[in-house]
């Protein structure tokens, strides 16, 4: 498994930028040096239906102004009480840094709030430019108050206990350090003075407040329309100050989450008792349902998004663009009841859209460029050169695939139609990666009958599988012969008709670790042994 290294965090601003250039040369209202604007793509996640409490992923593509737009990085202190928030922070900031200087640069105001350090800077032109800027005439209401709350987020269930203050030390290692800041003459409980020393602040174009009445005033004199969000700490401060998300939010500004330039103080020992980087993600989760869109560095800096070196967890990708089985619904409700610890996901996500160049375009999908496995749902897609590229690319590497369903056909069009111009197909995809050969499907009719293939019994995929229990609630598939390199894992009949197999491992020529299922339609995930069997076949692809 590849890990994030300090080159990734550190890579030049100009290469970076050059990669958020890509594309975008023919759009309006760029930024203060003549470079086009932001695009960016909004993660939410919205229930598929009002009180189900089934939620969908979705993205929405927007176009954003550089000097319309304004980033907070929030309390990105020079110390902390916690050591180990100290060493994720201390990661941070050189990617931190470079996309602050990379916005900087195209016009964006970028506004620094450590909070309670304002004695520091009183004298600094960055404060003194909040101090000077009139208060808004239209103050919200309570805009200078700790927000606990949004009234969305009654609607859902708060994803971790923060009771205990979130510190996630080694005990002998925060004794120690609690030694180490009182012998620097801090207070051990509340040690920061400053914001970190690897940030840069600009005297000539920054602000520096830690003030909701402040920050909004400015924000308002400069005609800000898009607000970032990052720093730390998400279920805390980053949330809850009089400058964060939900202040922002309620209030009408666009804003957004960083979601791979933020942490939490979140414990372990702690419900829901998953690692520290798994808080986080059920922290940006409940973001994206309740508060605010995300987004993450990439879309501004190019290359893949940030990563903590010490998250040693498989990246799973959910490609899904399928318009037939729901899978948009059905895989982040797996990915959150399976995946939540221990597994880092990611979301790419095609377009219902009947136009070819919406429909045909699976945004953002470099980030395979550091994925363990992709988890394909798609259907009939062929895709732009790029991206085509990419996903080239990724299963050349050798990394682990993981298809359901309509994946068999996710890169053809129907007849082996040709691509429209300016996209591309890989008809040969079943065949040379899944080791499929699938040629249609037999009609609706009674669920597909599931039975262990010949010597398959002890493959771990099918740890804890009750095969008995398992039942294809969609067509069944044609599919055989599959490639002699594959090796069928469950068999699956109607009456009348021949069997097929409904599972396999394949090994092509890559070495790549993939599975195949032509299960997956949205019946066969409300039994708990299809799930099983996803979950088992993502584990085995990422060589766990």
């Amino acid at each position: 498994m590849r890990r994030m290294h300090n080159g990734r965090w550190g890579r030049t601003i100009a290469a970076a930028c050059a990669l958020a250039l890509v594309g975008m040369a023919n759009l309006a209202d760029g930024g203060d040096d003549g470079s086009p604007p932001y695009s960016v793509r909004l993660r939410s996640r919205v229930e598929s239906e009002p009180g189900t409490g089934r939620y969908r992923v979705v993205e929405k593509a927007e176009t954003w102004a550089p000097p319309e737009t304004a980033i907070i990085v929030c309390d990105m202190w020079d110390s902390h009480h916690c050591l180990n928030a100290v060493r994720r922070a201390t990661e941070m900031a050189p990617r931190m840094e470079q996309l602050l200087k990379a916005a900087r640069a195209r016009g964006s105001l970028i506004i620094h709030a450590p909070s309670g350090c304002m004695e520091t800077y009183k004298d600094h032109p960055a404060r003194k430019r909040a101090l000077e800027t009139p208060r808004s005439k239209d103050l919200p209401k309570d805009i200078g108050q700790w927000c606990r709350q949004v009234p969305a987020e009654e609607r859902g269930t708060y994803p971790i206990d923060q009771s205990d203050g979130g510190e996630d030390d080694d005990p002998a290692e925060h004794a120690e350090w609690v030694k180490t800041l009182a012998a620097q003459g801090r207070n051990p409980n509340a040690p920061w003075k400053s914001e970190i020393g690897l940030l840069s602040i600009d005297p000539d174009a920054d602000v520096i407040s830690d003030s909701g009445e402040e920050i909004w005033s400015v924000l308002e004199a400069r005609g800000t329309k898009n607000v970032v969000l990052l720093g730390v700490h998400l279920n805390m401060c980053v949330l809850g100050r009089p400058f964060g998300l939900r202040q922002m939010a309620k209030n009408g500004k666009n804003v957004v989450l960083m979601r791979d330039l933020t942490d939490t103080m979140y414990n372990p020992k702690c419900y829901p008792y998953v690692g520290h980087f798994d808080g986080t993600d059920l922290m940006v989760e409940h973001v994206e349902k309740f508060v605010a869109p995300t987004i993450a560095s990439d879309q501004i800096l190019g290359g893949a998004p940030a990563r903590f070196r010490a998250d040693h967890r498989p990246r799973v990708v959910f490609a899904i663009a399928d318009d037939e089985y729901k899978t948009e619904v059905t895989l982040p409700e797996f990915a959150a009841s399976r995946l939540a610890k221990g597994h880092h996901v990611e979301y790419v996500l095609g377009s219902e859209s009947k136009s070819d160049s919406e429909r045909n375009n699976l945004p953002g999908l470099n980030v395979l460029d550091d994925a363990d496995v992709l988890v394909i749902s798609a259907r009939r897609r062929v895709l732009p050169k790029p991206q085509m590229d990419a996903l080239r690319r990724y299963v050349a590497e050798g990394k682990g695939v993981v298809g359901i369903r309509t994946a068999s056909h996710a890169f053809s069009l129907a007849a082996n139609k040709p691509a429209p111009a300016g996209f591309e197909a890989w008809t040969t995809f079943d065949a040379e990666v899944l080791g499929g050969n699938y040629h249609g499907h037999h009609g609706p009719g009674p669920d597909v009958a599931v039975r262990l293939a010949p010597g398959a019994s002890g493959h771990p995929i099918l740890n804890g599988v009750d095969v008995a229990k398992l039942a294809g609630h969609g067509s069944l598939y044609k599919v055989g012969p599959i490639a002699e390199t594959a090796t069928p894992l469950l068999i699956g009949s109607i009456p009348g008709q021949a069997e097929e197999p409904v599972a396999w491992v394949n090994a092509p020529a890559t070495k790549n670790r993939v599975f195949y299922t032509s299960l997956g339609q949205i019946d066969d995930f409300r039994k708990t042994d299809f799930p099983t069997l996803l979950k088992n076949a993502i584990d085995w692809a990422a060589g766990k």
